[in-house]
């Protein structure tokens, strides 16, 4: 705690909290590249082992891979070792003749299991490649930048002192507007879901949701005040969120253990009213929760509301022999088969290669 002495100015001190990170890259030439798109589909061809942030890796190259038809080149990072516990990393793969011109830009921080593979399973299509400037005398080389990030740790830090100025705070609108859904005050329209009401002002959902704009100021008239509107197929938890969403632009704090089923429902009805910045928060954190319990129902979801990120991260997923597998026996994967047969016809041609 801070103290005066003597009336004299009060002491003060500051701590900094840190990452141990490690970073590094790794460089793959493929010559004779016209030779490599020869080898069976699926098949891959590894680099040399690299060492980043203490652990051993290798590139691996699937010249032959297939996405929907499209024949494309994959390229994954693969752990090359046995690890106690899961190693989070980012990761960008990008060609040499790039690295000039593109800032390095990471994407999320993946889970590394003992022998596991992440990467960009449609690094580019490959008649793109072959008529890229990177493609010089049937050869290119590309790049792939890892960054391994360890334990958090905090650290004394300097007090930095400022000269005296007008202190402005950070926005509290989003809590102003989050009291006013819970008061209720002003409210002007309620809803009826699943036998549970929920009163809330049409002017803010209006203003959040093209959809929400039409229906309560297209079909319905601004006199209709105090007027309810029944809400179909939604249980009542997952409105309550959405509505907690409108009025603050945050994602709803729930359980840990909810949290993967709330992100599934609340991506749907992100869609239903047109909330694209809601609808890539659920994918986000849908990313979180892919394994072989989850994969075929996230990748269902993905397909049916056009989330082309969460559907991506999913091929990912299964890109992995072992993953695919898991997968195809799980319950999830009845669904996936009976509501995304465009989606089955690549999940089979993964399992046939």
């Amino acid at each position: 705690m801070a103290s005066r002495a003597g009336g004299g100015e009060p002491s003060g001190s500051a701590s900094a909290i840190l990452a141990d990170t490690a970073s590094g890259y790794h460089i793959l030439r493929i010559d004779a590249y016209s030779r490599t798109t020869a080898t069976s589909t699926g098949e891959y061809l590894n680099s040399l082992p690299f060492t980043v942030g203490g652990h051993r890796w290798r590139i691996r190259y699937y010249p032959t891979a297939s996405h929907q038809g499209t024949k494309i080149t994959s390229l994954f990072l693969y752990l090359d070792e046995s690890v106690t516990e899961a190693i989070k990393v980012q990761l960008k793969f990008r060609f040499v003749g790039n690295v000039a011109e593109q800032a390095l830009t990471l994407g999320v921080v993946h889970s590394f299991i003992s022998y596991y593979a992440w990467g960009d399973y449609e690094f580019i299509k490959r008649k793109d490649l072959e008529k890229s400037k990177h493609l010089q005398d049937d050869s290119f080389a590309v790049r792939c930048d890892v960054v391994v990030t360890g334990e958090f740790r905090a650290e004394e830090a300097p007090v930095v002192t400022t000269p005296a100025s007008v202190s402005v705070p950070s926005s509290d609108l989003h809590k102003h507007l989050g009291d006013l859904l819970h008061s209720e005050k002003g409210a002007d329209v309620v809803f009826d879901v699943a036998g549970q009401t929920f009163a809330a002002h049409r002017c803010v959902l209006a203003a959040r949701s093209p959809v929400f704009s039409a229906e309560l100021f297209g079909v319905m008239k601004e006199s209709d005040t105090g007027v309810v509107v029944r809400i179909d197929d939604m249980e009542a938890q997952v409105f309550k969120a959405l509505l907690y969403f409108i009025y603050t632009d945050l994602f709803p704090n729930t359980a840990e253990q909810d949290e993967d089923v709330l992100s599934q429902h609340l991506l749907v009805a992100a869609d239903r009213y047109n909330l694209e910045r809601l609808k890539l928060l659920c994918e986000q954190k849908l990313c979180e929760y892919i394994d072989v319990g989850t994969g075929a129902t996230i990748l269902a979801l993905a397909e049916q509301h056009h989330c082309h990120g969460l559907k991506k991260v999913c091929f990912d997923f299964l890109s992995s022999p072992a993953n695919l597998k898991a997968v195809v026996t799980s319950d999830g994967f009845k669904h996936l088969s009976r509501s995304c047969p465009s989606v089955m016809e690549e999940v089979i041609g993964m399992l046939t290669n």
